[in-house]
């Protein structure tokens, strides 16, 4: 990864004493208002994943210079959309300290940027001069949740969306292949578990086309690789959720095909730029990347709208709201709130 800014790391650490005590997390519980939710139904919503739905793992630390979330901050992730649609608040289940150590806060977001699916963070090497090595994978994030909690329930709305970063670190095929398809086949032994702990409305989505991010676009074969590894996670992930019997007890979300339709008919959907440019701007954000993104840093003061990404992989606030919704008309559609 990128160096980090003296200057940046100057107004962390005069800046983190008072941010600990304005980010400390707390647990959703669900409205306890009496009008209804937007959704219809009031939902406690459970997250587990990477970066795509961390909802602040790593902000006492990134709120020092405007981030806190891998997205145009302060805008927020889709899980906390989805969330605030059946009347919840979701925070971060831990938080990171000065010292690069995670420490719980009785949120329900387990997802961490970095996380994979099941590979230990000392193996990733993610932005280790910001935040350390402490990302959980996602099946250390579940056996967090089983060992606070106890199990899950039929009020939960589980929301698992992970493997972004095992395609990512996967390498080039066909070396990568197997262990694209071993992180495949691990996430629905996962997503067996939540539904074994007794949850009933899980919502597992796939990798979206990675190839297609700034990132795969920008690079020497043009995303080739990356788009081939995401298929190749999502027809496993599919395959082992079959095997396993899943496919009818979880609510599967398509995000590769959503997000190229998005990116094939941007202006049609509000953006002015689509996956060939970030609305952050790499010279003045640190380590150029979406953490430490903020209005400061935006291309434009309307970036985090026009532009579909933040960074050259993460998206942008209204990418994130724009696939809430989705998510949000594919719970409906299995039979759940509306």
């Amino acid at each position: 990864m990128r160096g980090s800014n003296n200057k940046v790391r100057a107004a962390i650490l005069a800046g983190v004493v008072s941010l600990f005590a304005a980010c400390g997390g707390g647990g959703g519980s669900g409205s306890s208002g009496a009008a209804a939710p937007a959704g219809g139904i009031d939902l406690q919503v459970v997250s587990f994943g990477d970066s795509l739905s961390d909802v602040g793992t790593y902000a006492p630390i990134a709120s020092a210079v405007g981030g806190g979330r891998f997205t145009t901050n302060p805008g927020q992730v889709w899980t906390q959309d989805v969330a605030q649609y059946y009347g919840d608040t979701l925070t971060a289940a831990f938080t990171i300290n000065l010292a690069h150590e995670l420490s719980a806060q009785g949120g329900l977001g387990y997802a961490e940027g970095g996380s994979t699916v099941a590979t230990p963070a000392d193996q990733n090497d993610f932005l280790t001069d910001v935040i350390g090595n402490v990302e959980m994978p996602v099946n250390q994030q579940v056996s967090s949740y089983l060992s606070a909690h106890g199990s899950f329930n039929s009020g939960q709305l589980v929301l698992v969306w992970a493997g972004a970063n095992d395609v990512l670190r996967a390498g080039s095929l066909p070396a990568a292949a197997p262990v694209v398809q071993t992180a495949a086949t691990a996430l629905a032994q996962i997503v067996g578990q939540i539904v074994q702990g007794g949850a009933t409305h899980v919502v597992v989505v796939n990798v979206p086309n990675i190839g297609l991010t700034p990132k795969g676009i920008t690079s020497s074969d043009g995303g080739a690789n990356l788009t081939q590894l995401s298929q190749l996670f999502n027809s496993d992930l599919n395959a082992a959720l079959q095997a396993n019997g899943l496919q009818g007890k979880v609510i599967q979300v398509d995000s590769y095909t959503w997000t190229d339709q998005i990116i094939a008919n941007f202006q049609a959907n509000g953006f002015a730029v689509s996956n060939t440019s970030t609305a952050c701007d790499p010279a003045k954000t640190p380590d150029d990347t979406a953490l430490l993104c903020s209005p400061a840093t935006y291309v434009t003061s309307n970036a985090d709208q026009t532009y579909m990404f933040a960074d050259d992989i993460h998206p942008s606030t209204r990418l994130h709201t724009l696939f809430a919704q989705y998510v949000e008309q594919q719970v409906a559609a299995s039979g759940l709130g509306r």
